[in-house]
């Protein structure tokens, strides 16, 4: 199937940046980078931004500490902040707190919560050959996601679909909230 065109100039199309967010597996880079292409913005994956320390401590299967996340997040922060009229970025952002972190340097970002079952994301991480980002991870990652607060800009959608679906609900689900910008 092939994806579908960017929609640039429709009333739906976010004019803040988005975080697609949730734990290993459920598809952040993938959907990040078709809604990016949807809309017509650009798109980063935060992964790309850890210090290589991180990825060392990942790829041994140790969590990291919010000390270890903190100046990663800040840079990712600073590309929301670069990225005003819009831009995708792909990034756990488990906890509230480090969502607020986020929020402090780019108070407009909107979030993608990718949602699904503990069998899903399990199946996707062991298919996923060389990735940094080890099975045995998963149970930490779920013990420490914090789902988006009432409060919070953003949509929770299940990753049980194929990317379209995804991209499909969630542009479904913020075009009001994209009414008013």
């Amino acid at each position: 199937m092939e994806p579908k065109p960017a929609v640039s100039g429709d009333r739906s199309t976010p004019r803040s940046p988005i975080v697609v967010m949730g734990v290993s597996g459920a598809g952040k880079s993938t959907i990040g980078a078709a809604l990016a292409r949807r809309l017509g913005l650009p798109f980063m994956d935060a992964d790309n931004l850890h210090p290589p320390a991180n990825l060392a401590k990942m790829s041994a299967g140790v969590a990291l500490t919010d000390a270890d996340r903190y100046p990663w997040l800040e840079k990712v922060g600073d590309w929301l902040a670069a990225h005003p009229d819009g831009g995708v970025m792909s990034c756990s952002a488990l906890k509230r707190r480090y969502r607020d972190q986020l929020r402090t340097q780019c108070p407009q970002v909107r979030f993608l919560h990718l949602t699904g079952t503990r069998e899903l994301l399990s199946r996707r991480i062991t298919a996923r050959p060389g990735h940094f980002m080890p099975v045995a991870l998963l149970r930490s990652q779920l013990d420490a996601l914090e789902p988006l607060g009432a409060d919070e800009n953003g949509v929770a959608v299940d990753v049980g679909q194929d990317v379209d679906d995804v991209v499909d609900s969630y542009l479904a689900s913020s075009t009001s909230a994209c009414d008013g910008r």
